[in-house]
């Protein structure tokens, strides 16, 4: 009762509620931009994390260079369907699809663009998650067979439509007496996707399987094994016995592989955010602390009083202690409301900052995904909600005690 009334006494009474509602704002914001952050962060990473794996193979089995039957130095794979069958045994392992891959010159009309081509049989390419069920899609992927699959980002920029053809011209093509001649092939589009990475929509192209083999001179082998398994996170414990049935040639590439460093660049960069914010958090609780010491200098004489007609050490330190923890778990909780709701909210937030600025705020280019995600994890929030409230109890701590210890004689000395 008697902290409530200090907390809600004016100025003038002797209170310091401007300093209480400094405090309340800061906490509340600190609170707020801790759970925003993470939240942003741990959408960022599920998305990054999901279109990786949605979109490429969890784990690449290749071949290390030998030499063919032609005296050629190759990575093919001439017996890829038995070493599929051997990588589809292995417990844990839900598909395997032969590849065929090369880099090509793609052009319609007066426009060109690099792209990577695909060569995947038909069935194959509708168990690709991105693929099969992209954010975005024009056409029916059962054409594929006609035709070919394109990005949308590799349609924008050659000017291609549902029905258009795309030139393919690959610098290794036919063999002839003056040298080798490119190899110019026209496509059907049939399907355009959206898989949700930047870099994929630009640059990627799918090609049935057989016509890859004719385009790319690989008549009865295959260039890698795209390997999809039930749960990529545990894929080291699949390393040994992929290897193992690929046979002694075989070697592997991960989804760790690929983007471990970029995994680990963002655990790092989350340590430090957390690290960062919870400086801010510590920032606007020690606004308690100026708050509680005007107070107790301001309630010197109540001091003196309430310890006069009998209130111990203890009482007069719970006092105080209740007035800025009070303010502590008030601003968290403002703080909590506020990230939560800026996480579940945030595509709206996101659209109305991107237009008051003029847009161009997110650019898919740098950041391979196409809008800022965001992801409320209960462990975030706590660990706020956490921070936030130690950090209140502990610096209001040291004001109480002051206060507590406060002599009644020397309180009431000048009254």
């Amino acid at each position: 009762m008697i902290a409530w009334r200090y907390l809600r006494a004016k100025r003038a009474e002797g209170g310091v509620s401007v300093m209480t509602w400094i405090s309340l704002i800061g906490i509340t914001l600190a609170v707020f931009a801790l759970i925003a952050t993470l939240a942003v962060r741990s959408g960022f990473r599920e998305e990054f994390v999901d279109t990786i794996l949605g979109a490429n193979a969890h784990v690449t089995v290749y071949s290390t260079l030998r030499v063919n039957e032609n005296g050629q130095t190759t990575r093919t794979i001439p017996d890829y369907l038995e070493m599929a069958d051997r990588v589809r045994a292995v417990d844990g392992v839900t598909r395997v699809a032969p590849l065929i891959k090369g880099q090509v010159m793609a052009s319609h009309r007066s426009a060109t663009s690099g792209v990577e081509v695909f060569g995947i049989a038909p069935a194959d390419l509708q168990t690709i998650p991105r693929i099969s069920d992209p954010l975005d899609a024009i056409g029916n992927i059962g054409d594929f067979p006609n035709g070919v699959a394109i990005g949308s980002g590799v349609a924008r920029e050659l000017g291609l439509v549902l029905g258009d053809k795309i030139t393919l011209i690959s610098p290794n093509g036919v063999k002839t007496a003056f040298g080798t001649s490119p190899r110019v092939s026209n496509y059907d589009v049939v399907y355009i996707f959206t898989a949700g990475r930047y870099d994929i929509d630009r640059t990627r192209v799918y090609m049935p399987f057989t016509e890859a083999q004719a385009y790319f001179n690989r008549e009865g082998v295959a260039d890698e094994l795209e390997v999809m398994v039930e749960q990529p996170e545990q894929i080291d414990q699949l390393t040994l016995p992929l290897l193992q049935a690929g046979g002694d040639l075989a070697m592997i590439w991960t989804w760790r592989d690929a983007s471990g460093s970029f995994l680990r660049a963002l655990d790092i960069e989350d340590n430090v955010m957390f690290i960062i914010l919870s400086i801010l958090v510590l920032i606007a609780a020690m606004n308690i602390v100026s708050g509680l010491i005007m107070l107790v200098k301001n309630k010197g004489r109540d001091i003196g009083i309430l310890r006069t007609i009998g209130l111990t050490e203890g009482s007069v330190l719970r006092v105080f202690f209740i007035c800025g923890a009070f303010t502590g778990i008030i601003g968290t909780g403002l703080g909590v409301i506020l990230g939560v709701a800026f996480a579940i909210w945030i595509d709206p937030i996101f659209s109305l900052v991107n237009y008051v600025s003029g847009g161009g705020v997110w650019d898919p280019s740098i950041r391979g995904i196409y809008a800022l995600p965001a992801k409320l994890e209960f462990d975030d929030v706590m660990s706020a909600v956490a921070l936030s409230l130690g950090l209140s109890f502990i610096v209001t701590i040291f004001p109480a005690r002051r206060a507590a210890r406060m002599n009644p004689v020397e309180a009431l000395r000048y009254e």
